[in-house]
C-alpha cells in the first residue's frame, strides 16, 4: 500500500527555519497529488499547501510567505520550507497524498488519501 513517510520535525527557537521532507512509495508514487497541514493542540487541522503531480500548486492565506512547499515528483519526494518561524506555529505537521487525478489541479479544498505520522514542530520563543 501507499507509505507516507516524514522528516524534519523538531525543536526550533522563533525566527529560525526548519524543513520538512515527505516521501510517498507505492505504485506509481511519482503520479502522487501532495499536501501539507497542520494541527496545533486543541485546534483544528488546517491547510498549509499541495502540489499536484501535473504541475499545480495551492496555498493557503496563513502561510503569509514563510512557507514555501516544492515536490520532485520524479523521486516522489515532497518538500515544506519554513522560515521565521513563530510560537504559533508550533503544531503537529502531516504530510499526505493522493493519487493525482487526470484534468483536475490542487486547491486548498483538496482532500487526501494518505497520510503521514505527523512529526512535531515546537517553536520556542
Amino acid at each position: 500500500q501507499v507509505q507516507v513517510a516524514e522528516s524534519g520535525g523538531g525543536f526550533v527557537q522563533a525566527g529560525g527555519s526548519l524543513r520538512l521532507s515527505c516521501r510517498i512509495s507505492g505504485r506509481f508514487s511519482a503520479s502522487y497529488d501532495t499536501g501539507w497541514f497542520r494541527q496545533p493542540l486543541g485546534k483544528e487541522r488546517e491547510f498549509l499547501a499541495a502540489s499536484g503531480w501535473s504541475g499545480s500548486t495551492a496555498n493557503a492565506d496563513s502561510l503569509k510567505g514563510r512557507f514555501t512547499a516544492n515536490s520532485d515528483h520524479v523521486k516522489s519526494m515532497a518538500y515544506l520550507q519554513m522560515t521565521n518561524l513563530k510560537p504559533e506555529d508550533t503544531a503537529v505537521y502531516y504530510c499526505a497524498a493522493r493519487f493525482g487525478r487526470l484534468g483536475e489541479v490542487v486547491s486548498t479544498t483538496t482532500t487526501f488519501d494518505y497520510w503521514g505520522q505527523g512529526p512535531q514542530v515546537t517553536v520556542s520563543s
